[in-house]
């Protein structure tokens, strides 16, 4: 596939800074930024409107795993859309690419989580978790376990209660939030435990945290911890080896759901459909996922449900009871057309085996940037790795936000070929998951460029000393 030379790059960034308003933008720098507008993508690759070629390091917003191009999902949608676009999903109306679609899912979904409830993305999936957990407890007599916890640097979407049990302190801002029953822990970051402290003592020290905050709250009024397994926009925070295990455990010990937000880790991004058990040895009560559920193509995400919950709601004491939760585009047909021709690829192709054998030389080869001074820490699995700069290696010093770190890396690396996610000091690379080891040297050797440069032009600024 070739750019399309047909655009007016000046006109479309004319309008952009004119109309439209962009998620997480520096407002006080939209009227004067030029856009990148991307128009066209094939496999790892995007073209932006002035025709260049860039390596997709962030595979879209975690979700492209399936890469660009893939005609196999273009035409499953293609297809349903003139057969049936839509139907309302409410009551019990369904439609066959969801109901086949859910089935496939649960051949993968780990113990006794069979029942899916599909949203329109990762937010209404973890909105609906939440919903659905207070309205278990309701529904059960339970009413004082509302409490859920969360973490510090945690991400789990964008809605008023999704972005409440966030915790990425620079997304708080001037928003308003949720705090009555919504509690925060400090995020299992082993690159910042205490100095001298083992690995084995900060995982005893993180779940001690939770377990203290349940007993200090009382488990009769927890309702629920949510938990990504490696923390994915709070800058790909890896916890101790048997956190998420004995997080779990603590969980089961009090009676308190366990959430297990597989958004950014589910299909594929750590080598496996769903990461809970098969990476982590867990067995959630909910999983919640999107983005690589299909690939992006097409907005979808699930709310999964284990049988245990499930089917105390729907004998005789359910009758009159309404999970008052949905979308309009709840399991939307076209959707789940998209995510069943995704699967296929994943299955035929053996993506997630790909990953499990090429996405250790990928999260190598991006250590080895620990030899650059400005490089800090280098974490994650697989394909899903971020590198932190600090401005003092051995004190773990965050450079100043004016510096401006991660944009001036993210800027000289557009210009050579690579698109990575800056997000203040950090840089994220989680690319799409067909991406071969000779693009993965092509992306490191220019982020190792990118960030000499940063580097040197710091230095002639005065700011690097």
């Amino acid at each position: 596939m070739l750019p399309n030379s047909a655009f007016d790059a000046a006109d479309l960034a004319a309008k952009d800074r004119a109309h439209l308003i962009h998620p997480w933008v520096d407002l006080g720098l939209v009227k004067d930024t030029e856009p990148l507008i991307v128009s066209a993508a094939e496999g790892a690759y995007v073209y932006n409107v002035h025709g260049q070629k860039m390596l997709d390091g962030i595979g879209g917003m975690w979700c492209v795993n399936a890469g660009y191009g893939r005609g196999e999902i273009a035409d499953a949608m293609a297809e349903q859309a003139r057969r049936m676009a839509y139907f309302s999903p409410f009551g019990v109306i369904g439609n066959p690419p969801a109901i086949e679609f859910a089935h496939r899912l649960t051949q993968y979904t780990p113990g006794d989580l069979k029942h899916i409830f599909f949203t329109t993305g990762g937010s209404t999936a973890v909105d609906s978790a939440l919903r659905f957990v207070h309205f278990f407890n309701n529904f059960h007599g339970r009413k004082q376990k509302k409490h859920i916890i969360t973490r510090e640097y945690a991400y789990h979407g964008s809605t008023y209660l999704t972005a409440s049990v966030s915790g990425k302190p620079a997304d708080r801002g001037n928003m308003d939030l949720e705090t009555g029953f919504i509690h925060h822990l400090p995020a299992p970051n082993p690159y910042r435990r205490p100095d001298g402290m083992s690995l084995e003592a900060f995982c005893d020290a993180k779940v001690k945290d939770l377990e203290d905050k349940i007993l200090e709250l009382g488990p009769d009024r927890v309702a629920a911890f949510i938990a990504e397994p490696l923390l994915a926009s709070g800058g790909v925070i890896v916890p101790p080896p048997g956190y998420q295990r004995r997080t779990w455990e603590i969980c089961r010990k009090y009676d308190v759901l366990y959430i297990s937000d597989e958004v950014v880790t589910g299909f594929g991004r750590l080598g496996h459909i769903f990461a809970s058990k098969e990476v982590f040895g867990i067995e959630p009560d909910i999983i919640t996922c999107a983005k690589g559920l299909t690939s992006g193509y097409v907005p979808l995400g699930a709310m999964i449900v284990s049988d245990r919950l499930y089917s105390t709601l729907t004998d005789k004491a359910g009758q009159g009871q309404v999970f008052a939760n949905g979308y309009t585009y709840s399991a939307h047909p076209v959707s789940c057309a998209a995510g069943m021709a995704n699967l296929d690829i994943f299955e035929r192709e053996d993506i997630c085996g790909h990953v499990r054998t090429t996405g250790p030389y990928f999260h190598q080869r991006l250590s080895e940037l620990m030899d650059i001074d400005m490089v800090g820490d280098v974490r994650g699995s697989h394909f899903m790795v971020c590198v932190e700069c600090t401005a003092d290696k051995k004190n773990k010093t965050v450079p100043p936000a004016e510096w401006g770190v991660g944009k001036r890396i993210f800027e000289k690396g557009q210009a050579k070929g690579l698109l990575a996610r800056p997000m203040g000091h950090l840089i994220v690379m989680s690319p799409p998951l067909i991406i071969n080891r000779a693009q993965i040297d092509e992306s490191v050797e220019i982020l190792r460029q990118s960030i000499l440069e940063v580097m040197d032009d710091l230095k002639r600024e005065g700011l690097w000393k």
